[in-house]
């Protein structure tokens, strides 16, 4: 050894630990990392719950509403707090209802797999493929095209982009129709000019765009079964409390989901022209905009592949089988042929089924989908659907619907035409602060019990609380749709509070006069309530 060095201890010395010690941190930091705000929302769950309890007396003795009471308060402040990734808490149900006595296992087990959520995988697995053969893309560009207008016209471009938005989210969930079209939307955008150079009606132009994208994915799937989580869960409820009634199928729905959301979207065209588009405005996006640009990123696609066609052709069967299950009650569709036996979800897992076994010519044995390709599927969207479900069936069984309804008993002395506004804007309002399927699952076992005490059509109250609950038009938060917009940087709360007001009351107004006219005809509201005496809530 040097005599110049220091000695150093060696790793054979035994005053040497093998591992290092780490004495740096103190009491207090150990103290910051266990007391933090996460933490206590994760306790908060939990804390309700017992208290709920362990003080709560519900009259009657009812021991099952308390806990259902107590359990509710569990889930619902984990999801809005977000304590715990929501998938988990929607996994909750499965065990927070045998362990208080509100459902067997196997019964509440059975709420997170019925047709309705094999519906949903099967749309799910068939939006994948769109996806992944980029035909969305493909679509939009050609719609675009299509209303792009020589010369330019603003007003024509806006109505194709949100056209096209609401067309591809009435076949898909309206999250995924927003993050697969903003994208596309934002391509186009990325021709205009930004920052300083940003004259005041391009970048006016481009919050019509995003505003029209996220409101439009909200409006489109309003029309139809698969467009959005909130139509499920109302179907899922009505079929869970009224087995014996005729389901709510694809078709059924349509017939009045379409017209409405047609009304809605046309408002929302108007709306976004009056605030957004000024004279003058044509000439100032001509400059970077025209057919010829769309035309080139159009032509960079390439033909369309057997494998593009094929999806399509799976994907149109799949809605012509949706439409014609059930037709009407003198003109019985495919679904008489199996006794009744066959739902929408029988065709939906039929018709992704043979994604996995139509080849797609690219490479040889390869298919058109497979499960690598369905690694993307959101979960947290089935699973919060099956906990939606689960805690329908809870509030119903155990009495606490009952309880519950008597908040909301002055809807009993509102006049018949006021019924609908009355509930779309608490539904409306609740959303705005909530997820659309927490509002939904929350509001509709109490509209059911208080159209029962109305001596009213159930659907008289839930669709309109159902629908109001996809109002969430005014804040970021209210829907992940909005919170793909809003991350774009085109827009701000003010702008969304701007154009998502009077959207709100224009959904409205348009609600209140299609159901008790439309919905009258389609879902037979206008019926008396005696029809459904004998099914026992």
């Amino acid at each position: 050894m040097d005599g110049n060095q220091t000695p150093h201890a060696t790793s054979d010395d035994p005053k040497v630990p093998l591992l290092p010690i780490h004495r740096s941190q103190s009491l207090n930091s150990c103290f910051q990392s266990i007391f933090t705000l996460k933490n206590f929302f994760i306790l908060l769950g939990p804390l309700l719950c017992g208290i709920i309890s362990l003080s709560v007396n519900i009259d009657g003795g009812k021991d099952a509403s308390r806990n259902m009471l107590a359990v509710l308060a569990w889930v619902f402040s984990w999801w809005l707090t977000e304590a715990v990734p929501m998938p988990v808490t929607s996994m909750s149900p499965l065990f927070l209802f045998p362990l208080f006595g509100i459902s067997d296992a196997d019964d509440v087990a059975h709420a997170y797999m019925d047709d309705v959520i094999a519906l949903v995988i099967g749309s799910f697995i068939l939006a994948l493929a769109v996806e992944h053969y980029n035909i969305h893309r493909r679509l939009a560009l050609n719609i675009t095209i299509l209303f792009c207008g020589d010369p330019l016209s603003p007003p024509l471009l806006l109505l194709g982009i949100c056209a096209t938005t609401a067309f591809v989210s009435m076949w898909m969930h309206n999250v995924a129709a927003a993050v697969m079209m903003m994208p596309v939307a934002t391509g186009i955008l990325q021709r205009l000019p930004t920052g300083p150079t940003q004259s005041n009606l391009v970048s006016k132009f481009c919050k019509a765009v995003v505003l029209g994208v996220i409101y439009s994915a909200a409006i489109g799937g309003m029309s139809t079964l698969t467009g959005t989580g909130v139509n499920l869960i109302l179907v899922g409820m009505w079929k869970s409390y009224f087995p014996e009634a005729d389901p709510i199928s694809f078709s059924t729905w349509f017939f009045f989901g379409f017209p409405l959301a047609v009304v809605i979207f046309i408002a929302l065209w108007c709306i976004l022209c009056c605030l957004y588009i000024r004279k003058g405005s044509g000439e100032a996006l001509s400059a970077y905009l025209d057919k010829a640009h769309l035309k080139r990123e159009l032509e960079l696609l390439g033909p369309m592949a057997f494998a593009e066609k094929m999806v399509l052709a799976v994907f149109s069967i799949l809605i012509v089988l949706w439409m014609t299950r059930n037709i009407t009650d003198d003109i019985p569709g495919w679904g008489a042929l199996f006794n009744g036996r066959a739902g929408d979800g029988t065709a939906s897992v039929m018709m992704a089924t043979l994604l996995f076994i139509i080849p797609n010519k690219k490479q040889p044995g390869e298919k058109l989908m497979d499960w690598n390709k369905c690694k993307k599927l959101p979960w947290n969207i089935v699973l919060l659907l099956g906990a939606g479900f689960a805690i329908a069936d809870g509030v119903r069984t155990s009495g606490l619907a009952d309880v519950l309804s008597e908040a909301l008993d002055f809807l009993e002395k509102v006049p018949y035409l006021a019924i609908t506004p009355a509930v779309c804007l608490i539904s409306g309002t609740i959303t705005e602060f909530t997820s659309n399927n927490a509002t939904t699952t929350l509001v509709i076992p109490l509209l059911i019990q208080i159209a029962q005490t109305m001596h009213v059509h159930p659907l008289l109250l839930i669709v309109p609380g159902a629908i109001g609950a996809q109002f969430a038009f005014l804040l970021p938060t209210g829907t992940p749709s909005n919170i793909v917009g809003f991350t774009t940087g085109h827009i701000e709360i003010n702008d969304m509070i701007i154009t998502g007001l009077p959207l709100k009351i224009a959904g409205t107004v348009a609600l209140s006069v299609l159901m008790p006219t439309l919905g009258a005809l389609v879902f037979g509201t206008d019926k008396p309530l005696l029809n459904f005496s004998r099914i026992s809530l």
